[in-house]
């Protein structure tokens, strides 16, 4: 069943069906980190009759964004939504003078929402007790705790998310991934020195490749932990 989105969500919002592919892969947050992606990439084997899903935060911080998204661009058969960093570089509240304006127009037709049957992957994750289709752009780009703003210090939404639909997301940090009935969670701070992470939907697996340049420097205090996690499907 098609999920309802507000209508400026609505209109920055594609669905795929991913019967229509091989296998389907989403992929965390890459950072710039064109080298540790192309690492992972080649270590599924992918081929021209895989999808790659990327949740957002293509860019920034890391080494050569230009070629990430290069390299996404490039591709008919990689998918990316928009995160918070792709919208800095497009309010001009980050720069990033590599990137030519035919880099930036794509980066401004990226979707905000990604679904497919019983799915969603967005940026940052929903907020529990609001309704998806009250859920503003921003909502979806930056959700991390409960409330609107909240941080590091928690409750994270995905704790108390009970689904439908399950959601796929990044931005925040994970010790390790987070796989649960209703949330998948992937950034694992391949930009911090941890790892990219991809999830396969054939068979519900973790792939995983270690950064190997020097990550940037992350406090604990950012990093949320997985210590306990029971990884279920």
């Amino acid at each position: 069943m098609p999920l309802s989105f507000a209508p400026d969500v609505a209109d920055q919002h594609r669905r795929i069906d991913p019967t229509e592919w091989d296998d389907v892969y989403v992929v965390g947050d890459v950072h710039g980190c064109r080298e540790t992606l192309d690492r992972l990439v080649d270590g599924v084997g992918l081929s021209v009759d895989d999808l790659v899903v990327f949740v957002g935060d293509l860019v920034r911080k890391g080494p050569d964004s230009a070629g990430v998204v290069e390299r996404v661009r490039a591709a008919e058969n990689m998918l990316s939504v928009r995160g918070n960093n792709e919208e800095q570089v497009l309010r001009g509240e980050a720069t990033l003078p590599e990137l030519d304006e035919a880099a930036r127009e794509w980066i401004r037709s990226l979707p905000v929402a990604i679904s497919w049957d019983g799915a969603l992957v967005v940026h940052g994750g929903v907020y529990p007790d609001v309704p998806l289709a009250e859920h503003t752009v921003e909502d979806l780009q930056t959700a991390r705790a409960t409330v609107p703003g909240g941080g590091y210090d928690g409750p994270f939404w995905y704790d108390s998310y009970e689904g439908p639909p399950r959601v796929f997301f990044g931005h925040t940090v994970l010790e390790e991934p987070l796989v649960r009935a209703w949330s998948v969670g992937l950034d694992t701070g391949c930009v911090y020195g941890g790892s990219l992470t991809a999830y396969r939907l054939g068979d519900d697996s973790i792939h995983r490749v270690p950064a190997q340049q020097t990550g940037l420097e992350r406090p604990d205090s950012k990093v949320a932990s997985t210590a306990h996690e029971k990884n279920v499907r």
